[in-house]
């Protein structure tokens, strides 16, 4: 009765009969045992197994591979290690099947060399022992050493069976060994495996590993008997390829033969959706798990968090996150990059600090953290997780290097910057990107390429990411021929096909210098279709030249390929504002309205103190606005008894206002102001904001660096600017001193170059973003002569 018991699953209705039996033998203790272990009820079975020593009863040679089966599926390395003192106790240590037990044990519990031991020990071996031992050695990734013990096992003339042969497979696609995978493959067929749908399902995963989706898709479609996992196989090597459409093709193919799937099915269809941003079948998926109790998985809800955060459906994700019953580090990770990719950083950032308390993170985690420090400016921030990275001893795993570095860039930290670059001993094509792209968001084009130079000359060869970067340095500094010279040379020279953000790019290049027909032209010549941030440059640069025929024709198109983007909307009512044609403002502006188009609001942020204070534009909610207020009107004040009129820009109506001030919102004002009330006199200040910085708040923060003797930093979204005693300078001293007396790059003994770093120094401290405000070039040129004569006496 207990063993019918048993096998129904019914354990409770077990437990009360075996409770009733006035006699109980080893063979029912067994019976109790081994069910609560296959029911899943591990750690009951181990209690049960501690009452039969308590009640005196002697295990044998049944017992011992049930409970250690149970050790392994905890698994309990240090209950396994007793159980092994039981054996030998009870004088069970060459029972070869308790023997086995014991190697599939201790593998489980990832000792290998345990169970290396325990085989290696054993007087006789069956094909069991071999398989136990080969698994082992794959479960705990030493594929091959578990490779090696199976052309051992081939010397020894012991036949492998469908298991050898299954497993070994598997391991073969893992070692990405193409040959040996095709060997392995001819050895089943020649000992009749092949038929086996079984081992069609591992030959299946092996050729996936490998990349050969051909060969899987003909095994697949050969098979006459298809189980859920054949089609999950498929599923699941189709995502992990990067062919997330061919993979829910064959999930739909699923659905269609009336085969149930699994959790992992699921899982892996879920991955296709996140890639393909498919929401439509990502809901279904997440309604198929739930009903069918798959959400529990881990594994399932990790997948569904995924595909919500890519799909820009953040909210279903903190829900989905909310009422998981367990949450490892791939969870809080996949939370904390999802909000990321969600422009939610400081939400990520909440996540990232309630994370520490409970799971430790990995490299990626710190990754995903070190981003969301980046993109809000958030230096102490990622100080703090710089330590944490120090302390776990990842700070050279994967891309942990570049994301500090990437922290420190968009921090406007040069120095730590420098050192972070200097220190990463194996730098990659992203590393010199970053730097690049660091050293034009200062405005340092002509540096820029002479860090691509030098880029070069140390054996690194550009991807595109570099050639986006470099052309928009060469748009913002206007310097069109180095522009061409670097498009021309990306297929010539380096191999690599122009795409529309290269194209855009030189578009934006040709319009801002007023070459707009020429612009033009090349738009008319791209070999792909433009897209709207290509006519976008265009429109923006009829804007600044004020060519209003071809700004019409540029927003004809942006407009039909992006109707409800805000952004293009302004910039064609610019367009006619600059040039007086106010009927048209209000008309685009009335198609704004009609259409729900509402401009993002300006914010600006600023880290005080370790914490991280937002202001919204015209915000009236934060507890120290009014103290906020009355500095900002004290500085107005200040500034009018100086001459400089804080407001000289007038409203769209009276037309005088550009886009960047529509746009701007001057939340940074605010923020600026709160760094001045509760930090220290002399403190540096640094902000960032989401949106331009228009010419009028630039003027005004150059007039309060001056007031207050401060050093004011503000990273918009288009470079920094950097304030101090009335001017915008770009932080180019310390840049090129760190450079030039750098130990990593190569040195330089021609006088001419340092007459040029020199020359070069000199000039660039007249700021490219002070258009409106320019010092003449005499103060350069001047400026200029002074480094060249320190160069000269130091030589």
């Amino acid at each position: 009765m207990l063993s019918m018991l048993v096998r129904f699953g019914e354990s409770w209705h077990a437990w009360r009969v075996f409770a009733k039996m006035p006699e109980r033998d080893v063979f029912s203790w067994n019976i109790m045992v081994g069910g609560y272990g296959k029911a899943g009820f591990l750690e009951q079975a181990l209690d049960l197994y501690h009452r039969m020593l308590w009640a005196g009863v002697r295990p044998d040679v049944y017992t011992f591979p049930c409970v250690l089966r149970t050790c392994g599926g905890l698994p309990d390395w240090r209950m396994g290690k007793e159980v092994h003192a039981h054996v030998l106790r009870f004088g069970y240590g060459v029972e070869v099947d308790v023997l086995n037990a014991l190697v599939t044990m201790y593998a489980k519990c990832g000792d290998v060399g345990a169970a290396r031991k325990v085989f290696d020990g054993m007087a006789l071996t069956d094909c069991i022992s071999w398989n136990a031992m080969i698994a082992g050695h794959f479960e705990n990734h030493e594929c091959e050493a578990g490779l090696e013990l199976f052309l051992d096992m081939l010397e020894d003339e012991v036949q492998p069976n469908l298991m050898t042969i299954t497993s070994v497979t598997v391991a073969s696609g893992l070692l990405a060994d193409l040959d040996f995978a095709k060997e392995m493959h001819a050895l089943a067929v020649k000992r009749g495996f092949a038929a086996d749908f079984a081992f069609c399902n591992s030959l299946i995963q092996m050729y996936s590993s490998l990349g050969r989706m051909g060969e899987a898709c003909t095994v697949f479609s050969r098979m006459d008997t298809r189980d859920a996992m054949s089609w999950t196989a498929m599923i699941s090597g189709y995502e992990k390829n990067g062919f997330p459409d061919k993979a829910l093709e064959v999930y739909a193919l699923m659905e269609v033969n009336n085969v149930s799937p699994d959790d992992v099915t699921v899982a892996s269809a879920l991955a296709a959706c996140a890639s393909l941003g498919r929401l439509d079948v990502g809901i279904k998926l997440h309604e198929i798990a739930t009903s069918r109790g798959f959400i529990r998985y881990i594994v399932v809800a990790n997948a569904l968090l995924e595909m919500y955060a890519k799909s820009k459906h953040i909210e279903k994700a903190i829900e989905v996150f909310k009422y998981m019953p367990d949450k490892d580090v791939i969870s809080w990770t996949s939370m904390i990059a999802g909000f990321c990719f969600n422009q939610k950083c400081f939400e990520a950032l909440f996540y990232f600090r309630h994370m520490l308390a409970d799971v430790k993170p990995n490299s990626v985690t710190f990754i995903a953290a070190l981003a969301a420090c980046a993109a809000t400016g958030s230096l102490r921030c990622g100080k703090e997780i710089h330590a944490h990275v120090l302390r776990r001893g990842v700070a050279s795993e994967g891309y942990v290097p570049n994301a500090l570095l990437d922290l420190y860039v968009k921090c406007g930290q040069t120095e730590y910057a420098w050192a972070q670059f200097s220190a990463h001993g194996e730098r990659d094509v992203v590393s010199w990107n970053i730097m690049l792209a660091g050293f034009i968001a200062h405005g340092h084009g002509d540096i820029a390429l002479s860090f691509f130079s030098e880029m070069l000359e140390s054996g690194e060869h550009p991807d595109e990411v570099t050639f986006v970067a470099l052309l928009c340095g060469c748009s913002r500094a206007g310097m069109v021929s180095q522009g061409w010279e670097l498009f021309h040379s990306m297929t010539e020279k380096y191999s690599i096909v122009p795409n529309l953000k290269h194209y855009a790019c030189m578009v934006d290049l040709l319009s801002r210098v007023g070459r707009l027909t020429e612009a033009y032209d090349f738009i008319a010549r791209m070999p792909i279709t433009p897209d709207a941030a290509v006519w976008g440059a265009l429109l923006n640069g009829c804007r600044i030249h004020r060519h209003i025929e071809l700004g019409e024709l540029s927003a004809k198109f942006v407009l039909e390929l992006e109707p409800n983007d805000a952004g293009y909307h302004v910039l064609l009512s610019d367009l006619y504002a600059d040039a007086g044609r106010w009927a048209e403002v209000a008309r685009v502006r009335k198609t704004m309205r009609e259409k729900g188009l509402e401009q993002d609001y300006g914010c600006s942020w600023v880290e005080v103190k370790g914490d991280i204070h937002a202001f919204l534009t015209d915000d009236e909610t934060h507890p120290q606005i009014k103290e906020i207020n009355a500095v900002l009107h004290g500085i107005y004040e200040r500034m009018r008894a100086s001459g400089f009129d804080p407001f000289e820009y007038q409203s769209l109506e009276d037309k005088e206002v550009s886009k960047d001030d529509v746009l701007c919102g001057h939340s940074e004002r605010l923020a600026v102001a709160f760094g001045l009330i509760n930090t220290t006199p002399g403190t540096s200040i640094s902000v960032t904001k989401n949106q331009y910085t228009c010419h009028s708040c630039h003027g005004i923060l150059r007039m309060i660096s001056k007031i207050v003797r401060r050093e004011i930093t503000v990273r918009d979204t288009k470079e920094f600017h950097h304030f101090r005693d009335g001017s915008c300078s770009l932080l180019m001293n310390c840049f090129l001193e760190m450079i030039f007396s750098s130990n990593n790059l190569p040195k330089r003994k021609n006088k001419l170059y340092h007459c040029g770093a020199a020359f070069f120094a000199g000039f660039m401290l007249v700021s490219p973003c002070e258009t409106s405000h320019a010092r003449s070039a005499s103060t350069g040129l001047h400026l200029a002569q002074h480094h060249i004569i320190l160069y000269s006496k130091f030589g």
